[in-house]
């Protein structure tokens, strides 16, 4: 059984070179290659993204909606930061 599918795509001029410059380099040995490639970065940006979301924007979220007393107005948020920047 194939692990593998053939698809056919479409790029945009500058990215069909850059697909090609990167084989021509030596980087890549084929066009499928630096596709892959592209692909398996992609994931892992979606993945990172996730993490940050599940382990941090969530928690925020849950914090704020059970105290939103804790929280500070934008006047004072930007008071603090020229404060600091004011330190700095």
């Amino acid at each position: 059984m194939r692990t593998t599918q053939s698809l056919s795509i479409t790029l945009p001029h500058e990215m069909a070179q850059m697909v090609k410059a990167k084989v021509a380099s030596g980087e890549y040995a084929t066009e499928s290659e630096v596709i892959r490639d592209g692909l398996r970065v992609l994931a892992a940006r979606d993945a990172a993204v996730e993490k940050w979301l599940r382990d941090e924007v969530v928690p925020t979220y849950d914090a704020v909606m059970a105290d939103p007393g804790s929280t500070l107005s934008a006047s004072e948020a930007w008071a603090k930061i020229a404060a600091h920047i004011d330190r700095k």
